[in-house]
């Protein structure tokens, strides 16, 4: 150890001279022997059995062969790092579970406990002001339930309105309107009929006015639709005839409308009605109205009514044969449509219509050409107008569906129209 201390001193002490040979022979030795007491002396190297503060790092210095080892920055070593975390985390908060009393806590709890009471109580008071109790409720529904009508007491007061001497026209008018909008459902138009309402409203056809005429049409049509038991009593009341006679006169555009409407309601699925229709001169009443001037909008009305006639017969015909069924069909066989249809020259009028600018109407007239294809195939034939105007919707067609396709729409309406053209042009060769 002596020697150890000399050689130090040496090593700090200027060398005048040189070193004899005895001390050049143990100059690495004495080397790391300094180098190891300088450390130990700054606290980097560890003793052996020396305990290391936790946190400190410690390493093998591959050159000397002795272990290093570098204290913390603090005597709490790593877990201080991680406490000043924690209370970065926490804030001044304190987390200490000694800072607080058993009470202290219990005092807490119950403070905790009263301020949610009084936000739920203060919610509860805030939902009363918005909404009423159900008690209030059930009374106030149970006095309007007193005072309800029923559709049928509404209608009964309607037509009592409507056939009161006492009431104006507008007033009547307004019965009308609002009869029809009841007469929709099937159970009330029974009971409409049952009332005697329904031939209240056949007779109101034969008013010298206007609108009580138009309104009796169109609560007659909507009490028709779909309706069996209700179209026998109009049709044994006389409605189709009083509806041909104002189809066959001069009379507004409004109320030819409402009486093609009603026409069409009784017509639908009632041979009887199809047949007397034509015994009564129906399809030349009709055919009369594309020589009335101002009676445009009614043709494709028509048109639509003489193919859904045609169809409604073709698909009877082709459906699977019931008993019941087969009693219709001898109904339907009775009438003589399509023959009057061809008789009356109905060929030519429908596909003039193919001249019209509207799409819509186009298909309709199409799809009624198609169907009459099979009676009136040699009529076509012989028509050049309707060559012509075959070829230009062809053309147009052609161009409107391309510039579809163009877009990204490869089965547009206008390819569907052309198809149908192409089919009709196809057939006539």
């Amino acid at each position: 150890m002596m020697l150890i201390l000399k050689t130090w001193k040496c090593f700090t002490q200027p060398i005048s001279g040189k070193p004899s040979v005895q001390m050049r022979a143990h100059l690495p030795r004495l080397w790391r022997a300094a180098t190891l007491l300088r450390r130990r002396a700054a606290g980097t190297e560890p003793g052996k059995g020396q305990a290391v503060p936790a946190g400190s790092r410690v390493r093998l210095n591959l050159q000397t062969g002795e272990r290093e080892a570098k204290l913390p920055d603090s005597e709490n070593g790593r877990s201080d790092t991680r406490e000043e975390r924690r209370r970065k985390r926490l804030g001044k908060v304190d987390v200490d579970s000694n800072s607080f009393t058993s009470q202290e806590l219990k005092k807490a709890l119950a403070k905790m406990k009263e301020s949610e009471k009084a936000e739920r109580k203060a919610h509860e008071e805030e939902v009363r002001k918005k909404f009423r109790p159900i008690e209030q409720l059930k009374e106030e529904f149970e006095k309007m339930n007193v005072k309800m009508e029923t559709d049928y007491e509404i209608m009964v007061k309607l037509i009592s309105k409507f056939n009161s001497s006492a009431s104006t026209l507008d007033e009547r008018v307004a019965a009308l309107y609002d009869l029809e909008y009841y007469v929709h459902q099937v159970d009330n138009a029974k009971d409409f009929l049952s009332m005697g309402g329904l031939q209240l409203v056949i007779d109101g056809l034969n008013s010298t006015e206007a609108a009580l005429k138009e309104h009796a049409a169109f609560v007659l049509g909507a009490a028709l639709s779909s309706n069996p038991k209700v179209q026998i009593e109009a049709i044994e009341g006389g409605a189709l005839q009083k509806l041909l006679v104002i189809l066959a006169t001069e009379q507004p555009l409004a109320v030819k409308k409402k009486a093609l409407f009603a026409l069409s309601s009784m017509l639908r699925h009632f041979p009887y009605a199809q047949q007397q229709f034509l015994k009564l001169g129906g399809l030349q009443v009709l055919r009369s109205l594309f020589r009335q001037k101002g009676m445009e909008t009614l043709y494709v009305r028509v048109v639509t009514l003489l193919y859904d006639l045609i169809m409604e017969k073709m698909l009877l015909e082709d459906s699977q044969h019931g008993d019941q069924m087969e009693e219709k069909i001898q109904q339907y066989r009775q009438v003589k449509l399509v023959p009057a249809v061809v008789e009356q020259d109905w060929c030519v009028v429908v596909s003039n219509l193919l001249a019209m600018p509207e799409h819509d109407t186009r298909e309709k007239v199409l799809k009624t050409v198609g169907v009459l294809m099979a009676f009136c195939k040699e009529r076509y034939r012989g028509d050049q107008a309707l060559s012509t105007t075959l070829s230009l919707l062809r053309s147009e067609y052609e161009e409107l569906a391309a510039e579809e396709q163009r877009e990204g729409d490869k089965d547009g309406y206008f390819k569907e129209l052309l198809g149908s053209v192409n089919t009709i042009i196809q057939e006539l060769r």
